[in-house]
């Protein structure tokens, strides 16, 4: 009975054998997965990644050689301590970062390659690979990292790093310890930039040795090199930008109106994009993210959402002609303000009455306060006046996101009917309750970006074109968006009452004393109310400095917005600013040194400490400058001296 059980047991499992046999090798249709084989060992060859050029052709990002210590867990022969000691030596590591990086490896997977000690140096690659064959489980792979062949434009350039776990699971094309671009046009043209990684598939026999290549290498493939791509900004504008912001904090967006072109995105402050490559990647990444007052990776001219202040005038000004509400030539009276019931919208002194070409040059709030009641007055309920206000704000490009090509960005904000049905409740609130829109305070918000596009907006006299970086692309064209022009709600008959009234505040008004001899600027200056929430109490701080412009008046060759935080009124820093990038830009020389000499000279950085310190807060002084604070400015203007001229 015992032998028949056995001899049974043993021809039931040898059926289950081949009937499971029969069914894999005759009626199962699964597609054989080469990536699925564990007898086969996979190796990659990366590729080169796409070189970066400005648009006069200057190489601004290059690669460098790199290489990784990879390890495949289950293949490690075990170590004593003196070979783990020596091990760790020459990777720089200590035997705790050995222990987590071989159990982070093997919770990844113990049969697939991991980087164990990514981006080692030249030197400590030479040094280790004489003495990788005593160390099984372990071998080395060599990519490529970024080099940067300029310290400016981080904001634009971007940075690579490690991509994660979420990115994997959605892209197969990665795989643990592959870099991804991160930031900037690293991140935006990724796919571009990246190429194609080769392969080496790679049998194994049953003891997990490497025997050859798998049917002699046919399947293996070679690596296809990134496109090189040319970008739109100008390197030499980018530098002196942001040699202009140094110690301030803010953003300044350049753009070329008669393509969208983006000519100079400058974010203050800045850092060195070099400093975010190799094995101190985290540490300096680290470092800057916790930089609580810089926040150097916080792109403010992309990012930074203010309220726009008397340049969103120029908009209100065009809305009125468009709308039917006003004549460039009606006056009103301004008698250092604005009353509605009980309350009172402030102005300064200027001759009065106002009409538009004054009402813009001296920046009259009074003015503007009643050409907005005008346009809200023309429809039977604020709610319906609120929505058809808002439809020709938004034509220009603010309260959207422009869909442009940039890697991060927001909306801003363009109020609604809706937005004060929530506030205030359903057809229960005012035309006064809005007032402050019509100066670009209240509800508005706009980023640099927007009102630098806004501004092109004007210059073009009602078209601008989506603000973009990218200039070209090896043998490929840019998306047909970015070359299709888009149009405001406002007829082009109307802007050139908007266009001299801007000439005149360069001629006549607030930035009277920033002109360029030999350029036509039509400007806005700014001044945006500043407030901050300190130990739960709204404070009132010193005021933003904002500026927008564009030149030549007549077919523009650059638009502008700068925006600096705590610079007070709109002439004494953003103004100075914009003036000094539209004549470096269009003389490619700078000919007002006393501009130039203000700007480089004082610091606002006391400014943004003051939430920090316990002292009154208020509007910021010029002081002189202390010995150590001179000898920074010296340094200013040598790192100015540096700056390329082509």
């Amino acid at each position: 009975m015992r032998k028949l059980l056995l001899l049974t047991s043993v021809i039931l499992v040898g059926l289950v054998f081949i009937a499971r046999l029969f069914y894999l090798q005759v009626y199962d249709n699964t597609v054989y997965n080469i990536f699925e084989d564990n007898a086969i060992r996979k190796e990659y060859n990366y590729p080169k990644r796409g070189y970066v050029y400005d648009r006069n052709g200057k190489l601004l990002v290059a690669n460098q050689p790199s290489y990784d210590v990879m390890v495949i867990p289950r293949e490690v022969k075990p170590l004593d301590s003196l070979e783990i000691k020596e091990f760790c030596s020459l990777l720089k590591i200590t035997r705790e970062d050995y222990d987590k990086k071989l159990d982070r490896a093997t919770r990844y997977s113990p049969r697939l390659p991991s980087p164990f000690v990514p981006q080692l140096s030249k030197k400590d690659y030479a040094v280790l690979q004489e003495k990788m064959r005593k160390y099984e489980g372990f071998y080395i792979q060599k990519r490529s990292l970024r080099s940067y062949q300029t310290n400016i434009g981080a904001n634009v350039l971007g940075d690579l790093g490690e991509v994660n776990r979420k990115t994997i699971q959605n892209d197969p094309y990665y795989s643990l310890g592959d870099l991804i671009g991160k930031q900037g046009i690293e991140k935006t043209y990724e796919k571009t930039l990246r190429g194609v990684k080769g392969i080496k598939f790679i049998q194994k026999d049953r003891f997990n040795k490497n025997i050859g290549p798998f049917k002699e290498g046919k399947l293996d493939t070679l690596p296809q090199a990134g496109k090189d791509v040319t970008i739109t900004i100008d390197s030499e504008l980018q530098a002196y930008g942001e040699l202009l912001m140094t110690n301030k904090h803010g953003g300044i967006i350049a753009i070329e109106p008669s393509s969208g072109e983006i000519l100079a995105m400058v974010t203050g402050p800045s850092y060195n994009p070099n400093l975010l490559v190799g094995r101190d990647r985290s540490k300096n990444f680290t470092k800057l993210y916790n930089d609580s007052i810089a926040k150097p990776l916080f792109d403010r001219g992309l990012q930074a959402m203010y309220p726009p202040g008397s340049p969103f005038k120029t908009l209100n000004a065009l809305i009125a002609l468009q709308e039917g509400v006003v004549t460039p030539e009606e006056r009103f009276s301004c008698a250092l303000g604005y009353r509605y019931g009980n309350r009172k919208m402030g102005c300064h002194h200027h001759i009065s009455p106002v009409n538009m070409n004054i009402g813009i040059y001296e920046s009259c709030n009074s003015y503007f306060a009643n050409v907005y009641r005008r346009i809200m007055d023309k429809y039977d309920s604020p709610a319906e006046g609120m929505d058809n206000w808002s439809k020709h704000i938004k034509s220009f490009g603010l309260g959207n996101y422009l869909n442009n090509d940039l890697a991060v960005g927001q909306p801003g904000k363009v109020p609604s009917a809706e937005t004060y049905n929530r506030g205030y409740g359903k057809n229960r609130w005012y035309t006064t309750f809005t007032l402050s829109n019509s100066i670009g305070q209240g509800e508005v918000l706009a980023t640099p970006i927007q009102l630098a596009n806004m501004a092109a907006a004007i210059g073009n006299r009602g078209y601008y074109y989506t603000p973009h970086i990218i200039k070209n692309i090896e043998g490929d064209t840019i998306p047909e968006a970015f070359r299709t022009p888009k149009y405001t709600t406002i007829d082009k008959r109307h802007f050139e009452p908007v266009v001299q009234g801007m000439y005149d505040v360069y001629n006549k008004g607030t930035a009277r004393s920033l002109q360029v001899k030999g350029i036509e600027i039509s400007g806005k200056t700014g001044t945006a109310e500043n407030f901050a929430i300190i130990d739960s109490v709204k404070t009132q701080l010193t005021d933003h400095s904002i500026f927008v412009a564009f030149a030549p008046k007549d077919n523009p060759k650059i638009a502008i917005a700068v925006f600096v935080e705590n610079g007070y009124f709109g002439s004494r820093f953003a103004g100075k600013m914009a003036s000094l990038m539209i004549e470096y830009y269009i003389k490619g020389e700078i000919t007002r040194k006393d501009l130039e000499n203000f700007v480089l000279r004082y610091s606002l950085e006391h400014e943004y400490e003051k939430p920090y310190l316990d002292e009154p807060f208020g509007i910021n002084r010029q002081t002189k400058l202390d010995p150590i604070e001179e000898e920074e400015f010296q340094n200013l203007l040598k790192l100015k001296a540096e700056i390329p001229k082509s």
